[in-house]
């Protein structure tokens, strides 16, 4: 396992772009999301259930969702930053099939080391479904 490198205030710049990640949605991944964050409601595996309740299909979930938005931040900030807020809004289920992006981007770099970050889950499909912003802190060089 690698250690991301740690991030310093000192070397971020407003609008810089975190490096993201992608994931298919596939039926494997669909379930394990809902064994790991432990949320078994049917509408996240069960077709049948989901499309009876007027979904096209199954979809991610709350904890799934934080997760991925939590590692784009993680990875990015290293072993010492420290994310002190995330906030986000499901506006668009992301569904069994699609590839999902997670992506942020530097909004504005405080003076204290507090950086105020835009992050986002998006589909080639539909664009932004997920938007969020994040608060972390980075450390000064030494």
């Amino acid at each position: 396992m690698s250690v991301m490198p740690q991030r310093y205030r000192e070397d971020v710049a407003d609008g810089e772009e975190l490096p993201g990640f992608s994931l298919e949605l596939t039926m494997t991944r669909m379930v394990l999301q809902v064994s790991g964050t432990q949320d078994f409601y049917p509408i996240h595996h069960d077709q049948a259930f989901a499309r009876g309740a007027g979904h096209p299909d199954i979809f991610l979930n709350t904890g799934f969702i934080r997760a991925c938005l939590g590692r784009v931040l993680t990875d990015w900030i290293g072993p010492d930053g420290f994310v002190k807020r995330l906030g986000f809004q499901m506006r668009t289920p992301n569904l069994l099939g699609e590839t999902i992006t997670a992506r942020g981007r530097v909004k504005q770099k405080g003076p204290d080391g507090h950086i105020e970050i835009e992050v986002w889950i998006e589909s080639a499909e539909k664009g932004v479904t997920v938007p969020g912003s994040a608060t972390v802190i980075l450390p000064a060089r030494r």
